[in-house]
């Protein structure tokens, strides 16, 4: 009885030891990434320069860079996200500056910064009052039994994926990890359908 007392002991001791090192070890992977983030989009950071780049590309086609030219700049090479990411900031570099002076905590990426942003105009923006009927004088009853709905515009695609990047940001998953767990599930989702 006393060894498995020891066992269970060592056992708690142990992993209390190895989280206490994993929070020590995120919390300085967190510090890195907005030291790493701060650091490209300076003036002469990576992001910037890219945007610079990919603003230039984007001028001299007219609207969409062909892949030929990406190649012949060398960029092709890099993440498709990340440059159209780079392409933002530099086009809202103002803006995205004075966002992000004006957090308090910072941010580790563009994908935080732009969905931060995304969410903070949606929050500024004023409700819509129309008024194109005149008030009546007196209260009517008509309708009161039937529950309101209010119409929503639908979620793109789009939509759904930055929520899904902005999740995994904001819960520490690495974008890599993500992408074979929805492959994962796809395949599962699959599976399941060609049984049935």
């Amino acid at each position: 009885m006393t060894n498995q007392i020891a066992t269970i002991s060592a056992e708690i001791n142990t992993l209390e030891a190895q989280g206490f090192a994993l929070a020590k070890e995120w919390k300085s992977i967190c510090k890195a990434d907005k030291t790493r983030f701060t650091k490209f989009t300076k003036a002469d950071g990576f992001d910037t320069r890219l945007g610079k780049l990919m603003f230039a590309l984007k001028q001299e086609a007219n609207g969409r860079i062909p892949s030929a030219r990406l190649k012949d700049c060398g960029i092709n090479g890099i993440d498709k996200r990340r440059r159209s990411e780079a392409l933002w900031f530099v086009e809202n570099e103002t803006e995205a500056r004075a966002f992000v002076q004006a957090s308090k905590k910072g941010f580790t990426s563009l994908t935080a910064l732009q969905a931060a942003m995304k969410k903070a105009e949606k929050a500024s923006e004023p409700k819509a009052e129309t008024h194109d009927e005149p008030e009546a004088d007196t209260e009517s009853n008509v309708g009161l039994d039937e529950p309101q709905v209010q119409e929503q515009s639908p979620i793109t695609a789009s939509d759904i994926a930055l929520e899904a990047l902005v999740q995994c940001e904001s819960n520490g998953v690495a974008i890599k990890e993500f992408m074979i767990a929805l492959k994962e599930q796809l395949e599962m989702l699959d599976q399941t359908q060609a049984v049935a």
